[in-house]
């Protein structure tokens, strides 16, 4: 696509790819076990990967807003007591007690309307149990307050 790398590490919608001369993605293919059993690049995911970095290149502010929005989740979080990692993109990690808890809390916050990931082993190591929030730039400061207030309230 020829974006410069800072930029690209923003545009996100399924897994990774991996771009480049024809051997190196052979030897990819037939030596790297975690890419032997996965899937091939939906179209879809391209093609919106391709309009983020269009919009970017129109709007780049969109990124420092979205990194602002992440630095703000985590300071309300952590002021709320809770351990999040502080993010350098914008993807805040909220640690969760254990992953039955996680899975618990994950689910509690969507049933008080709001969408996070959680993760657990064995998607992540034993004891790093997390939700995982993503900032987006379009979320006002009501929506981040509502967010911070529902993931502490229905903490475990």
């Amino acid at each position: 696509v020829g974006a410069p790398a800072p930029l690209c590490r923003w545009l996100g919608g399924q897994g990774g790819a991996v771009l480049g001369p024809a051997r190196v993605i052979e030897h990819l293919v037939n030596a790297a076990r975690t890419f032997i059993f996965d899937t091939g690049l939906a179209p879809a995911a391209a093609g919106g990967a391709l309009a983020a970095l269009t919009l970017l290149r129109r709007e780049p502010e969109r990124a420092a807003r979205a990194r602002a929005v992440a630095a703000e989740l985590h300071a309300r979080l952590t002021a709320e007591g809770l351990s999040a990692v502080r993010p350098d993109a914008a993807v805040v990690s909220v640690r969760a007690p254990s992953p039955e808890g996680a899975v618990r809390w994950a689910a509690d916050c969507r049933a008080a309307g709001l969408a996070v990931g959680c993760f657990r082993p064995p998607s992540v190591p034993d004891g790093i149990s997390r939700l995982r929030l993503t900032a987006r730039a379009d979320l006002s400061g009501v929506q981040i307050e509502r967010a911070v207030r529902v993931i502490g309230e229905t903490r475990p």
